[in-house]
Formats: structure tokens, C-alpha cells, sequence
């Protein structure tokens, strides 16, 4: 990755990989978040040594925050979030997300796509703000949510736009643990080092049989991705996203801060 990507790599061995996400000042996830994943999910694939890779932020207030919605100035011809989010899920490397601070929209979405969460109790704070904002998630929520949720609390977490604390998440198997902030790191390593001791090729066979029963199609992704572009053209959407950006959205601040209660504020 070169020095203007917006996620940093670490290998802290052949088998286990770092990637911290930074990209001041939120970690808004753009395009460019988008090509560097893609990046990375090639060298993750074309490597015959990694088995685990771990994803962090350099932001304790910020994991990724969400989608930007500003549009970009020029056309965007990389992967898509789709594909990337796919590929991710199908790679034979495991991928865990060790998170602090904000994990909304699309910055969710990309948690739903890792293989495990882990969070802190006290800086974790998660949540699908679209419908507040007018328009609908299309990076996975709406299918990957019901499977580790259930029915009713995707909608309660989709439809309420909402943010959700690591204990509620944990409760619910949004993530896989919750954990004193102190705790988190090391127990994300001892994780991590623990898959990566272990031969690639059960590792890599489980995780193939696991995704089996536990995927969504290729179908619903897309449904989802397409719906979603369709709602950013919404005149009420457009309205709402508008009002949102003129009071301090996509800026450090109170309304990113506590952005599960603005999107209802109108």
C-alpha cells in the first residue's frame, strides 16, 4: 500500500497480518477505501503463507464511520463494495475485526463481511443509520444481518436506524464478544496467533463448508446494492442526506458522534 491508502498493513508474521484502517478525520469509507480493499484482498489471495488477518483502526473514536455520501468528482472504475465484500467472505484467509469507536452504514457492513468481531464495551458503537437518512443499506446488512440476528432484530436495527452498544451487539450475535477495552487487544491476538499456529488447509476447508449454509447469494447482494443506489436519487433522500451534511455530518463532531439520534432529529 503506498503512503496516501487509506488502511496501513502490518505482517507480524508470514501467517498473520495487521491492516489498520486510516483515513483522518473519521475513517469515512469512499471509493478509495474501496480500491485499497481490493488490493488488499488480491495479496491475501495471491499469498500461499497468510492465514489470518486482522482489521483495526487508528482511530479509538472511529472503526469506519460510513459510506460517504458526498458524490466523488470523477467516475469510480474499481471493484465495487460488492465484490469486494464477497470475495473477502470467500478467501480461504480468515479475517477477524478487532473494533473500537464508530462502525455505521457500509463501516458495518464491512464487520457483517469479516469472519469474526470482537469489540470494546466502553468505545464500540454500532449501527445501520440509512433509513434515517432516507435511503436503504446496500452493503450486506439487509442479508447478512438476519443470519447472525434474526428477523426481528434486523429490522429493529435497520428500521430504528439506531446506534447499539458492544454489550446489546454481543447479546444479540452481532459480534462475537464484547470485552473490557483493556482486554481487547490481547485477546484478539491470542486469537489470531492461535489460527495462525494451525495448518492453512483445515482452516481454509472449514471456513469453505461453513459458507456453505451461511452465505447470501450473489442474487440478494446485489438486490440490496441495487436498491440502494436507487435510493440515493429519492427527492426525499437527497432532502434529508442534504440536512444531515449541513449539520456536521461526514465532520468530526457531535453529529457523527451521536449520529443514531440525528437522523430522527427531522
Amino acid at each position: 500500500m503506498d503512503a496516501s491508502s487509506p488502511l496501513r498493513v502490518v505482517r507480524r508474521s508470514a501467517s498473520y497480518w495487521r491492516v489498520t484502517f486510516d483515513a483522518p478525520p473519521i475513517n469515512l469509507v469512499t471509493y478509495d477505501t474501496f480500491a485499497a480493499l481490493g488490493e488488499l484482498v488480491d495479496r491475501m489471495d495471491a499469498d500461499e503463507d497468510v492465514k489470518v488477518v486482522v482489521f483495526d483502526s487508528a482511530n479509538p473514536e472511529f472503526f469506519l464511520a460510513h459510506f460517504d455520501l458526498v458524490p466523488p468528482k470523477q467516475p469510480y472504475t474499481g471493484p465495487t463494495w460488492m465484490d469486494v465484500a464477497m470475495r473477502m467472505a470467500r478467501s480461504r484467509v480468515l479475517t477477524i475485526a478487532s473494533v473500537r469507536g464508530r462502525a455505521r452504514g457500509v463501516g458495518n457492513e464491512f464487520l457483517l463481511a469479516c469472519d469474526m468481531r470482537f469489540a470494546s464495551k466502553e468505545k464500540a458503537v454500532f449501527g445501520q443509520p440509512e433509513v434515517g437518512a432516507g435511503i436503504t443499506p446496500g452493503g450486506g446488512a439487509t442479508e447478512r444481518l438476519p443470519r447472525l440476528v434474526g428477523r426481528a432484530r434486523a429490522l429493529e436495527i435497520i428500521t430504528s436506524a439506531d446506534d447499539f452498544d458492544a454489550e446489546t451487539a454481543e447479546r444479540y450475535g452481532w459480534i462475537n464478544r464484547a470485552l473490557p477495552d483493556a482486554e481487547l487487544d490481547a485477546h484478539v491476538e491470542r486469537v489470531a496467533t492461535r489460527i495462525a499456529s494451525f495448518d492453512r488447509k483445515p482452516l481454509a476447508k472449514v471456513k469453505a463448508l461453513i459458507n456453505r449454509s451461511t452465505l447470501p447469494s450473489e442474487d440478494d447482494l446485489t438486490a440490496g446494492q441495487d436498491t440502494f443506489r436507487a435510493s440515493l436519487t429519492w427527492p426525499e433522500a437527497q432532502g434529508r442526506i442534504r440536512r444531515l451534511l449541513e449539520l456536521g455530518m461526514q465532520q468530526r463532531g457531535d453529529v457523527e458522534y451521536r449520529l443514531g439520534e440525528h437522523v430522527a432529529d427531522g
